[in-house]
C-alpha cells in the first residue's frame, strides 16, 4: 500500500467518528524461531499470536474503512505502491483482460490518455487514484460488483488472487521484513520475520488511520485462523517447505489440550 502520510494534529482517533474497537499496538506476543528447511543461512521469525488469530478481512461486510466516511473503500483509498518493474509488469498483463462489464473505472485506464499507473508525490509508481480511492476498486452498485477487478479477476479464472493484484496487495495484512543477524560464532544468517501488518506497518501516518482491521475485535471470529485463511500467500512468501513446518507448529499451538493459550491476540473472542 502507499504510505500513510501523518496529518498535522493528527494522532489514532483523529477522526471523529472513528470505531473504538481496537486493541492497543502493544501488548504480549509468542513468537517462534525456525531455520528455513529449503536455506541453511535463513531463519523465519513468526508470530504465532498472530498467526492463529481469528481475523479475517471484512471488506463489504462491516469494514469501516482507512478514511473516515469511506467505509465501502476499505484499504484501497491510498492506492498501491510497485515492489519493482516486475510486480507492476505482472499487473500490467491481467489488467490488458478485465473489460468494462468487470472493471468500473476502465475508461480512466485505458484508452486515448488513460492510464492505471502513476508516479507519487514521493516519485514512486503506484495504482492510480481516482476519486479517493484506487483506480481497480469497484464502487458500491457497480454491476460488475464491488471491490477490486483484479481480485475478482483471479477468483473467475480459477486462480489466487496473489497472480493478479500488486504484491503489496495480497500481503496485506501480513508483513513480512528481513534483517541481517551477525552471530557470536562469525556466522550471519538472514532472519525473515512473519508477522501482523499493524498501523506502524504504514509509517508515521498509521497512527492518523480512521480504522485498521487487524486489531479490531469485529475484524476477529472467522472460523480458520490466519496461517489457514492465508495458507496461499504465506506460502508464497516463505515457501511450501518453511510454511508446512509453520502450519505443523501453528497446529501444535491452537490444539494442545486443557492448555491456556499463552499471549492470545487480544482483539480476538474470550475462548
Amino acid at each position: 500500500m502507499a504510505k500513510a502520510k501523518t496529518r498535522k494534529g493528527g494522532g489514532k482517533g483523529s477522526g471523529g467518528d472513528q470505531p473504538r474497537d481496537e486493541a492497543e499496538l502493544d501488548f504480549p506476543r509468542a513468537w517462534v524461531e525456525f531455520m528455513d528447511p529449503a536455506d541453511e543461512e535463513q531463519v523465519f521469525r513468526c508470530d504465532l499470536t498472530w498467526l492463529t488469530s481469528r481475523w479475517t478481512c471484512i471488506f463489504g461486510s462491516g469494514c469501516h474503512g482507512i478514511v473516515a466516511g469511506r467505509g465501502a473503500d476499505g484499504c484501497c483509498s491510498l492506492g498501491a505502491h510497485f515492489a519493482d518493474d516486475d510486480d507492476e509488469n505482472r499487473v500490467a498483463s491481467h489488467v490488458a483482460r478485465l473489460t468494462p462489464d468487470t472493471w468500473q473505472l476502465h475508461p480512466f485506464g485505458t484508452g486515448d490518455g488513460g492510464f492505471w499507473a502513476e508516479v507519487n508525490e514521493d516519485g514512486e509508481r503506484q495504482t492510480r487514484v481516482v476519486d479517493g480511492a484506487c483506480v481497480f476498486a469497484n464502487r458500491a452498485g457497480f454491476p460488475g460488483g464491488q471491490g477490486c477487478a483484479l481480485h475478482a479477476l483471479a477468483l473467475r479464472e480459477g486462480r489466487e488472487p496473489l497472480e493478479t493484484k500488486p504484491d503489496v496487495c495480497w500481503q496485506l495484512p501480513i508483513r513480512r521484513t528481513f534483517d541481517w543477524v551477525d552471530r557470536p560464532d562469525d556466522s550471519r544468517v538472514l532472519v525473515v520475520s512473519i508477522g501482523e501488518y499493524d498501523r506502524r506497518g504504514w509509517g508515521p501516518g498509521g497512527h492518523d488511520l480512521h480504522w485498521w482491521c487487524t486489531s479490531a475485535s469485529s475484524a476477529h471470529g472467522a472460523g480458520e485462523p490466519v496461517y489457514v485463511s492465508y495458507r496461499p500467500e504465506l506460502t508464497e512468501l516463505m515457501g511450501p517447505a518453511a510454511y508446512e513446518r509453520l502450519a505443523e507448529m501453528c497446529d501444535a499451538r491452537v490444539s494442545a489440550p486443557g492448555l491456556p493459550l499463552v499471549a492470545p491476540h487480544p482483539a480476538d473472542p474470550v475462548a
